[in-house]
C-alpha cells in the first residue's frame, strides 16, 4: 500500500472519505483543502462502466469548458504556407512545418495541444511513437486534424479540453484551477459531466458511471453522488 503523507492524511481527517457528498460539498471541501503553495489543479475522476478493451465501448470526446482550465495552453499547429499564418494570427504559440517536424523528432514536446492541417498529416502520423504516449497526436475526433485552424486553435486556448477513457475504465481530466470561484467550477463540472453521458456507448451495459471523486492536484480524493448532478437532456 502507497503511504501517504502527514500533509495528506491531515487533509483526509477534514472529511469523511467513506461518506458520498453532493458535488458542491464536494467542491467546497476540495478548494478548502487546496493549501499547496501553487494554486492547484481542480481534477474530477470517473470510474465507467465500459470495458475499453472493446473499441465500440472506448469512451473518448472533446467539451468545451465555460470558464477555461485556468492556465496558458500552448498550441502548436503543423502546417505550411498560408495555414501556418492563420494559425499565428489566430494566436497559436508556435506554428509551421518541417521545423517543427525536427524538433520533434529530437525529443521536443514542450506544448500542451496539436492542431494539424489534414495535408500534412502522412508526416504527422510518423511522430505516432513520440506524440502517441504523450496524448499529444492530432486526431479528427477531437477536432484537432482540420484546415479551419484558426477554429481549432480559439477552442482550445478558450478552455476545449480532450478526454479520454483509459484502459482501467476511467477517465481524469482538470476542470479548472482550486482558485475559481465554487460556481464556475459548478459549471465547467457539469458541463464535463454531461458530455461524459452523451458520449456514453450504445454497448455499454448496467450502470454507466460507477463513480466520481473530486480531488486537488496535491489533495486526496473526495467521494461524489452522482445523483447531485444538473443532468442536461
Amino acid at each position: 500500500m502507497k503511504k501517504r503523507g502527514k500533509r495528506y492524511n491531515s487533509l483526509v481527517k477534514t472529511y469523511n472519505p467513506k461518506q458520498v457528498y453532493t458535488y458542491q460539498e464536494a467542491v467546497n471541501i476540495v478548494k478548502k483543502n487546496a493549501k499547496a503553495k501553487f494554486d492547484e489543479s481542480f481534477d474530477v475522476a470517473m470510474k465507467l462502466g465500459v470495458d475499453p478493451r472493446k473499441a465500440d465501448q472506448l469512451v473518448r470526446g472533446t467539451v468545451s469548458l465555460p470558464h477555461g482550465i485556468g492556465k496558458k495552453v500552448r498550441v502548436l499547429v503543423i502546417a505550411k504556407d498560408a495555414k501556418e499564418k492563420e494559425a499565428l494570427d489566430a494566436g497559436a504559440d508556435y506554428a509551421g512545418f518541417e521545423e517543427y517536424l525536427e524538433k520533434i523528432k529530437s525529443g521536443w514536446t514542450d506544448i500542451d495541444v496539436i492542431i494539424s492541417t489534414p495535408d500534412v498529416m502522412g508526416e504527422v502520423g510518423k511522430l505516432g511513437k513520440i506524440l502517441g504516449p504523450r496524448g499529444l497526436m492530432p486526431n479528427p475526433k477531437s477536432g484537432t486534424v482540420t484546415f479551419d485552424v484558426a477554429k481549432a486553435v480559439n477552442e482550445v486556448k478558450a478552455g476545449k479540453i480532450e478526454y479520454r477513457v483509459d484502459k482501467t475504465g476511467n477517465i481524469h481530466a482538470s476542470v479548472g484551477k482550486c482558485s475559481f470561484p465554487a460556481e464556475k467550477l459548478v459549471d465547467n463540472i457539469n458541463t464535463f459531466y454531461n458530455s461524459i453521458l452523451k458520449a456514453k456507448p450504445q454497448t455499454a451495459k448496467g450502470k454507466y458511471v460507477k463513480s466520481i471523486n473530486f480531488s486537488s492536484t496535491m489533495g486526496p480524493g473526495v467521494p461524489v453522488n452522482e445523483l447531485s448532478f444538473q443532468t442536461k437532456e
